[in-house]
């Protein structure tokens, strides 16, 4: 079994790989003052573990399930990359969706362009993974969601004010 640097411990899921890549991805990015080194190396440990777990998910039970999803290993790290220092935004992976709330509206027009979608009922905007089949109309609340699926919440970086 391969050894990780920044995964630890090693998701078992691809829901897990992709919160602990939001985690790192603000940690490391250089946009947000970290080293390049060191996000290449996170980035590259990303793509390895994705060929490992990207079929790999739990159930709102716990349970561990296989389900092929289609997705590229680029897809979630691009949307991540992009959206990572807009400033005051609330970003939340629940599952495999992101969602995005809080300071939104200065950043509308690169959330759609990202494919996100605004849920009008939640007040906020989200993206569901590729090739996702919309189940049933049920009004889950957000907190429903969020006990269900597990959630990773980060709020972007502050600007700093120059004085």
């Amino acid at each position: 079994m391969a050894s990780y640097k920044y995964f630890i411990p090693t998701p078992s899921t691809l829901e897990e790989l992709k919160s602990m890549y939001r985690k790192m991805a603000h940690k490391y990015h250089p946009d947000a003052g970290g080293e390049e080194a060191h996000f290449k190396a996170m980035d590259a440990e990303y793509d390895s573990l994705f060929d490992v777990v990207k079929n790999l998910h739990r159930n709102k039970e716990g349970d561990i399930y296989t389900k092929d999803t289609g997705e590229e290993s680029n897809y979630f790290k691009d949307i991540i990359n992009k959206i990572i220092n807009c400033e005051g935004m609330l970003i939340e992976v629940i599952g495999s969706f992101v969602w995005c709330s809080e300071n939104t509206k200065p950043y509308k027009d690169i959330l759609k362009n990202l494919g996100f979608r605004w849920h009008s009922k939640k007040l906020a905007w989200y993206l569901s993974p590729p090739n996702y089949k919309k189940r049933s109309r049920t009004n889950t609340s957000m907190d429903d969601i969020r006990s269900m699926y597990g959630c990773v919440e980060y709020e972007t970086h502050q600007a700093e004010k120059i004085a």
